[in-house]
């Protein structure tokens, strides 16, 4: 059972043997525990300058998609290891099938949240809800778009468990440095 928690999680074997006794062994409160863990760890090193790294790119086999994804980290030797170039592999993975606009929410342009708010509550009015619910509606819809359009937002192609962020979050925690997401580029052939 820890052999399947640290394939899941990636955490440390100490750490998946204590969170399976903590949960009696059971495998998604341990897989729980192990996540909101790292993400606290995670947290403690946002202000931490990352300037290592690498850059990864990744061509679909049919040759019409291709991204380049900046993954940055603390350290050489953090970035380095095969564990943070899979991160990277995943990461652009994600960024070629689930097409995203931005890497955080605060990246997306002001003028595309207003456009889509501004759908949203044609759409609301429309469909003549009452009015004193029409706000959260609105707002329950543009959380929705954030959650498909901004990559940090997006379930993981590989596990619709874990997000994109939680991802990060738990490989930051796992290494102790600050890893973030920089930026990427998506290529479509024949796309804008």
């Amino acid at each position: 059972m820890v052999a399947e928690l640290r394939n899941r999680t990636g955490a440390g074997m100490m750490d998946c043997k204590k969170a399976l006794e903590e949960t009696g062994g059971d495998l998604e409160k341990a897989t729980e525990i192990l996540r909101v863990k790292y993400a606290a760890k995670a947290e403690k090193r946002a202000e931490r300058n990352a300037a290592e790294g690498l850059i990864d790119s990744y061509i679909h086999f049919t040759g019409k998609v291709g991204v380049m994804v900046e993954l940055n980290c603390e350290t050489d030797f953090v970035a380095r290891t095969d564990e943070f170039k899979q991160l990277a592999r995943d990461v652009a993975l994600q960024i070629a099938s689930s097409r995203p606009l931005a890497v955080r929410i605060e990246d997306v342009r002001p003028d595309v949240v207003e456009r889509e708010r501004r759908i949203y509550e044609a759409q609301v009015i429309e469909q003549k809800k009452p009015e004193q619910i029409r706000g959260k509606i609105v707002e329950g819809m543009l959380k929705k778009f954030f959650q498909e359009s901004v990559l940090m937002e997006q379930p993981f192609v590989k596990d619709d468990k874990v997000t994109i962020g939680d991802l990060v979050k738990a490989y930051s925690g796992k290494t102790g440095e600050k890893v973030e997401i920089r930026r990427f580029a998506r290529f479509e052939l024949g796309g804008n």
